[in-house]
Order: C-alpha cells, then structure tokens, then sequence
C-alpha cells in the first residue's frame, strides 16, 4: 500500500536512513530520498549507544515495532533498540543497554519554540523531529520499517 503525496506521487518508504553527523534523518523508496528531516539526537551523539544514561543514540540496522500513545512527547514511534548483539555487549560490560529509544516530537510541556529547541542535541537518546513533522513521519511509514542509524 503506498502513501499518496499532495503532489499525487505515490511512495512505499522501504527504509529510513539516518545521518548522525549531518543530522539528517532520510526517508527512502528505492534508494531515493523521498522526504529529508533536520533531527536533535542525544546529548553525546558521537558512537554507539552502549548503556542506559549515556546519551547516545544507537548505531546500527533496527525497526519501528510500535506507536507509543503515552509517552511525555509529542506522539513518537519506538525503535527496536537493543537489539541482541546490544544486549549481549551490555551484559559483557556488566551494564543494562538502556531501552525505549525513539523517534518523536517535542516534549509536551516545553515553552520555548520547536526551531529554536531542535537548533541543538537535546535527547537522552532518541531521535526528535518537530511535531509538525512527526504528524508527517507517522502517515509515511509503518511499523516493521527498517531504520539504518550511521555516524
């Protein structure tokens, strides 16, 4: 099923792609970028997440598995962090590989404006995006969508 456009172009995003070090995150069909996000990452965005309260956003091949409805940001779809190889290097570490990583909007009581907060790494991890764009974000792809996370 494909996501009609208002320009009636039709689109089945096969893969999100994200760009760390631009802070760019790419929705993709066929290998073409079919939409581009400017994105606020963790606090420490540079490596892979490696335990919970680091800061860092996880690097690496997962999926959105599922809508979030009550979470304490403007709407938000999970991501399959961590994955088995996560947790096992975690556990190898004797630390927990921290979890509910996300893509989402702004947090729901925050006074100051989306373009001014999203001028900078705010997250403990996840990925933000402007609630405009999240409302986007959510008619364009679905759950099971593979997103690739690279510095």
């Amino acid at each position: 099923m494909g996501v009609i456009f208002t320009n009636q172009c039709v689109a089945d995003i096969d893969i999100i792609k994200v760009d760390k070090s631009k802070r760019r995150m790419y929705l993709m069909d066929d290998n073409r970028v079919v939409r581009e996000f400017r994105i606020a990452l963790g606090k420490q965005p540079r490596g892979h997440k490696v335990r919970e309260g680091d800061q860092r956003t996880p690097e690496g091949r997962y999926y959105l598995d599922f809508i979030m409805d009550d979470s304490e940001f403007y709407r938000s779809i999970h991501i399959s962090y961590p994955n088995e190889l996560d947790k096992s290097y975690a556990q190898r570490l004797n630390v927990s590989p921290g979890g509910n990583i996300k893509i989402h909007g702004i947090r729901l009581d925050e006074k100051l404006s989306q373009s001014y907060i999203q001028s900078f790494d705010w997250t403990d991890g996840c990925i933000a995006i402007t609630n405009a764009e999240m409302d986007e974000l959510l008619q364009l792809v679905k759950v099971g969508t593979p997103i690739d996370i690279h510095w």
